[in-house]
Order: C-alpha cells, then sequence, then structure tokens
C-alpha cells in the first residue's frame, strides 16, 4: 500500500510539474493564457517592483536550498527518500504558480520590434528555446530528474542506482544546454517591456549563479567532471577553444613524440 501511495503521489507531482511547464510557455510569451508575465498594471509601479522581487526570490531560495545535499539528507528523515525528488519537483512548481497567480506587471516598454518577419524569427527562437529545453531533459534522463524514476523503482521494489556521468550530442558542446534554453525563453521576445527586463535579468543572474553552485556539487560527486570542465564551454558552443584544445592537444603528441 506504502508503495503505491509513494508512486501516486510521484504522478501527481508530474502532473503539476507539466502543467505549470505548459501554463509557463504562455505566460512568459502572453500567448493563450489568461494572465501574462505583459498583463494590465494592477499595482503601482513600486509595489508590483516589490511583489515581483519577492516572489522571484522566494522561487530562487526554494529552488536552491532544496537542491542542497545537507537538506536533502536532513529533509528524507521527514520523507521517504524515493519521493524527495517528487516533492522538490511540486515545490518548485507550487513556487511558480504562486508566481503565475501574483505577478504584478510594471507597464512600461524598452523596445518593441516591429518588422514581421524580425519578429517571427524571435517567436521561433522562443519556441526553439523551450523544444531544447525538454529536449536536453531527455538527454540525460527526464524522468529520474522530474522524481518519476525513483518512485517507480521504489514501487518494484528495486534499490535506486544514480545515472553514470553521460555527455549525449548537445552536451558534448556546452555543458549547461538545458540553463542556455531557458536563457532563449527569456530574452526572447519581439517586445520587451520592463517587466520581462526584469524577469530576464533577475532569472539571468540566478542561473549564472545556480550553475557555479551546482558544478561544485557536480565536481565533488563526480571526478570526470573536473576534466569535462575544462574542455567544454558552459553556455556557448567554442569553436576557438576547441580548436586551441585539439592545437594543445597535438603539440603535447609532438613533445612525447620528440
Amino acid at each position: 500500500m506504502k508503495r503505491t501511495l509513494i508512486l501516486l503521489y510521484g504522478v501527481v507531482c508530474y502532473a503539476v510539474f507539466f502543467a505549470t511547464f505548459l501554463y509557463a510557455i504562455g505566460f512568459i510569451g502572453n500567448l493563450w493564457v489568461p494572465k501574462g508575465m505583459d498583463s494590465a498594471p494592477t499595482a503601482p509601479f513600486a509595489t508590483a517592483l516589490l511583489i515581483d522581487l519577492g516572489l522571484l526570490a522566494l522561487f530562487a531560495v526554494q529552488h536552491s536550498v532544496m537542491a542542497r545535499p545537507a537538506f536533502k539528507r536532513a529533509w528524507t528523515r521527514l520523507i521517504p527518500k524515493s519521493a524527495e525528488r517528487s516533492t522538490y519537483t511540486l515545490f518548485s512548481s507550487l513556487a511558480l504558480i504562486l508566481l503565475f497567480w501574483l505577478w504584478s506587471p510594471l507597464g512600461g516598454t524598452v523596445w518593441e520590434v516591429r518588422d514581421p518577419t524580425a519578429r517571427a524569427v524571435l517567436y521561433a527562437i522562443y519556441a526553439f528555446g523551450w523544444a531544447l529545453l525538454l529536449y536536453t531533459t531527455f538527454l540525460l534522463n527526464h524522468f529520474d530528474l522530474f522524481g518519476l524514476r525513483q518512485v517507480w523503482l521504489q514501487f518494484r521494489g528495486r534499490p535506486y542506482t544514480h545515472l553514470p556521468f553521460r555527455t549525449p550530442t548537445v552536451y558534448r558542446w556546452l555543458r549547461h544546454p538545458l540553463y542556455l534554453a531557458w536563457l532563449l525563453t527569456f530574452w526572447a521576445t519581439p517586445t520587451m517591456t520592463l517587466t520581462h527586463l526584469l524577469f530576464a535579468v533577475m532569472t539571468t543572474v540566478y542561473i549564472l549563479l545556480a550553475i557555479r553552485w551546482e558544478e561544485r556539487d557536480l565536481v565533488a560527486a563526480l571526478p570526470e567532471y573536473e576534466d569535462y570542465r575544462r574542455r567544454v564551454p558552459m553556455l556557448v558552443p567554442g569553436i576557438l577553444r576547441r580548436r586551441r584544445t585539439e592545437a594543445s592537444g597535438r603539440t603535447a603528441r609532438t613533445a612525447v613524440t620528440r
């Protein structure tokens, strides 16, 4: 019975996440949803700014603190270990839902692209960002990332095994294609309002900090990650960097043969 309940819990958490993910596409792009990021302002500028900063800070704290190994060790004394990732997914989704609900637009426009072709290109980049985001989760293990693999293994009575370190397709060119995808969705817009700019700047800062924290944990957990970090660019494929690495390799091989 306990195994079944944990499995159902994991499925519900995943369903909440996926609904939140779909709503986020409409919210950030101001498409199809009842309330988008750039809806009409309803509060004074200073009040709206404080609300939005508070919502972004709440998400950042939740998303970062619950991902720390020390918190996980303490948290799994209260909940089953197999449900930890599902719970993290659920809380992250709830933080986003709260942001969607209470978000307070600031008004004002920073830039607006009027050319139809240019607008179409920006919307295409926006769509590509979301597609890349989903694609990269499957390159690693989509169901492990969002907790379904953990609850399924628990349901089948099998021990959880950590995924091996792999660098499939785009991970050979850059270390964090998932974060690059997020950045594309944040910045690719034909109409950049003050509200959208605040959101894009703050989330970009958070992503850059999150990468630093995440890589510190990865280096500690995976001995091979340090070499991977040295060889592969972080967010932008580095053709010149690869050429320098290859040149260094050829120089080293030449020195050895001498």
